[in-house]
């Protein structure tokens, strides 16, 4: 059995995200070996001095297949000991994992329970088999089902979306005109969408690794400032057994193997946490590091089939920040560069909310590439902060999984279409 205590050769499953790249800066400063593949030549973690090595790949979403071979390719000419899955290409490799087990360390759990997660009605359905709490919930298959089924306020979601995509605030008749709009043009009512009550109340996360349906390792914080599109700019670390306690319920039924993350809802009106939404992996984990959880390093000795000893939790009121959200939705608020170079100070000064916090996904001081593209995106937004919205859609690339390319991986026949080998192409990842 290899040691996780080593250094190991591990391959992250993408470099865009802003949770592989702070998991990137978590497998750097413990010494590992770490490549990526990413579609973008551009992407976020190619600017870090952690990365090794950057491989060129096909695109996940339109090219599911092609991504699935360049992996499996590669990991048979080069030695990785761990297959790290940052974002949604766990979904492909759930699905693969008979394959890909016998190349590299790989900690998911069986397909069917992947896909209980990872869409949104499957989520709810499993929350109300477990009897947790959710928000007021309907699940409907049509524009009608919609309109009829609808109170304001309401939160409106697509069954598949990720980066906070696929989601509505609907608090009035334009907005539900809009949502509808919206879902129509993209066919997402060819799928299931959900409709909660919009609960008042505070955002936060939770973050857990599994050995086999025993949880190991969690984490939770809380949301201090949000950056664009609803992410957490500013965060905080916080004691959660009840949350704590409904991941190890999810976990256990579903026998989960790796990572998993939640959203949650604190009402301002109870104490009663309420589940919102799923995510089969480690959401921006570096908050967790710096409050003494390395949950990272549990996910790789998972990976290489250790049973570690469940790590204690971290510690609660650590604050940390991502300055290029935080930047990003200052300018989609307010709009002026006036404002932006006010946070810009406050950010650099650790002044305000940023007092005693420390930057999480471009740390500049033990990354200096890291730099280029928050001086890139501070630039972009000095010259044109109404740009902030469009920057932040830009997140969401050919890295990420669509209706379509779901569709693809769980066909019958995608495994033997997405078989290593195929005549005319090149095996050289």
């Amino acid at each position: 059995m290899i040691d996780a205590r080593k250094p190991l050769r591990v391959l992250a499953s993408e470099g865009s995200s802003t949770s592989g790249r702070e998991a990137i800066t978590i497998l750097g400063l413990a010494g590992h070996h770490v490549e990526i593949c990413d579609p973008s030549r551009w992407c976020l973690a190619r600017y870090s001095r952690f990365v090794r090595k950057y491989r060129h790949c096909p695109p996940l979403r339109t090219d599911p297949a092609g991504f699935l071979r360049f992996v499996e390719r590669l990991l048979a000419s080069q030695r990785f000991d761990v297959l790290l899955p940052t974002h949604e290409q766990g979904f492909l490799f759930a699905r693969a994992a008979d394959r890909l087990k016998l190349r590299a360390g790989l900690a998911l759990p069986d397909f069917a329970s992947y896909r209980a997660v990872h869409s949104k009605a499957g989520f709810s359905r499993l929350l109300d088999k477990l009897g947790l709490p959710q928000p007021p919930t309907r699940i409907v298959n049509s524009a009608d089902e919609l309109r009829d089924g609808l109170r304001f306020p309401s939160v409106v979601k697509a069954s598949v979306g990720t980066a906070s995509r696929g989601i509505w605030f609907v608090r009035d008749a334009s907005d539900l005109h809009r949502a509808l709009y919206d879902l129509e043009s993209a066919g997402d009512f060819a799928g299931e969408v959900l409709v909660q009550d919009l609960i008042t109340g505070t955002v936060e996360k939770a973050q857990s690794v599994f050995c086999r349906g025993t949880l190991t390792g969690f984490h939770a914080y809380r949301q201090i400032a949000a950056g664009v599109g609803g992410g957490e700019a500013i965060k905080e670390s916080v004691s959660r057994p009840a949350i704590r306690a409904a991941l190890e319920t999810i976990g256990a039924h579903l026998g989960w193997h790796g990572a998993l993350s939640v959203d949650v809802i604190m009402p301002l009106d109870s104490a009663t946490p309420l589940l919102i939404d799923c995510n089969p992996r480690l959401v921006e984990p570096m908050n967790a590091y710096r409050s003494g959880t390395d949950l990272v390093d549990l996910l790789l000795r998972v990976s290489l089939d250790e049973t570690p000893a469940p790590l204690a939790d971290g510690r609660a009121g650590v604050r940390t920040h991502l300055a290029m959200q935080a930047l990003l939705g200052s300018a989609s608020r307010d709009g002026t560069r006036r404002e932006l170079i006010r946070e810009c100070g406050r950010i650099a000064a650790g002044d305000g909310l940023y007092r005693g916090s420390t930057e999480e996904l471009t740390p500049v001081r033990l990354d200096w590439l890291s730099a280029a593209p928050l001086v890139m995106t501070t630039a972009l937004l000095l010259a044109s902060p109404q740009i902030a919205s469009s920057l932040a859609r830009g997140g969401f690339g050919a890295h990420l999984l669509d209706r379509g390319s779901i569709k693809k991986i769980e066909s019958d026949d995608f495994m033997r279409n997405a078989s290593p080998r195929r005549p005319g192409e090149s095996q050289d990842p």
